[in-house]
């Protein structure tokens, strides 16, 4: 596995969205995790059946509450490994998509690939009752509008015992494939916890807005 450490492609803006972002996975993590040291687990489970994305509860509830999981549930994480990888995915990748895009398209970026993610995912087991939590639907969208917008930049990654600098387009396209390999296998078997069409799709959504996004300039009338 190729693990993601830092790129050399410089900014032009302040990403402070991205720091929000980073602030906001981190405080709701802690937040999870200090009701689950408290044993509190009665109220760990009403978090979790609402704020958290079970497809099958989506056309069973009112609007409202079938609205709210696709947004809340891209800041809850299962635990320190999981909140871990992605916010690292994120702070590698994230600055460079904010300083093209601007801090108010980024975070409506960020957002639209995460509910997308999450409808794909749906889409492929809309039945299920496991609750689908994690940023790392929205965070495929960054992977995908990086890999479209810098494919030759150097990434410093950890593969096996190494470091190595890598262009972005071979870790990036690597873990596209192996995210498409793993949601194949994992067809009526079960992805073992991890919705691996969440990725797919929102790396794919992510070339797709991130191409209508940075190329689109509102017109002036005058």
């Amino acid at each position: 596995m190729l693990i993601p450490l830092k790129d050399d492609n410089p900014t032009r803006r302040t990403p402070v969205v991205l720091y929000t972002l980073v602030g906001i996975n981190v405080l709701v993590y802690l937040f999870e995790l200090l009701i689950q040291v408290s044993g509190d687990y009665r109220f760990y489970n009403y978090i979790i059946s609402h704020y958290a994305l079970i497809p099958a509860n989506i056309f069973q509830g009112t609007v409202s509450s079938s609205v709210v999981p696709f947004f809340s549930s891209i800041f809850m994480h299962g635990g320190l490994l999981h909140l871990g990888g992605n916010m690292l995915f994120l702070w590698v990748f994230g600055d460079n998509i904010e300083s093209e895009l601007g801090h108010g398209k980024f975070l409506a970026f960020y957002l639209l690939c995460g509910v997308g993610a999450s409808l794909t995912q749906i889409a492929i087991d809309w039945h299920s009752t496991a609750p689908i939590i994690g940023a790392s639907g929205a965070i495929s969208g960054v992977l995908g509008a990086y890999y479209l917008r810098f494919p030759r930049a150097q990434v410093l990654a950890i593969f096996i015992f190494f470091l190595i600098w890598i262009p972005a387009k071979f870790i990036l396209g690597f873990w596209f494939a192996l995210q498409i390999f793993s949601g194949l296998t994992s067809v009526g078997v079960g992805g073992g916890g991890v919705a691996w069409f969440a990725h797919i799709g929102g790396f794919i959504l992510g070339i797709v807005l991130f191409n209508l996004m940075y190329h689109y300039r509102p017109r002036v009338y005058g």
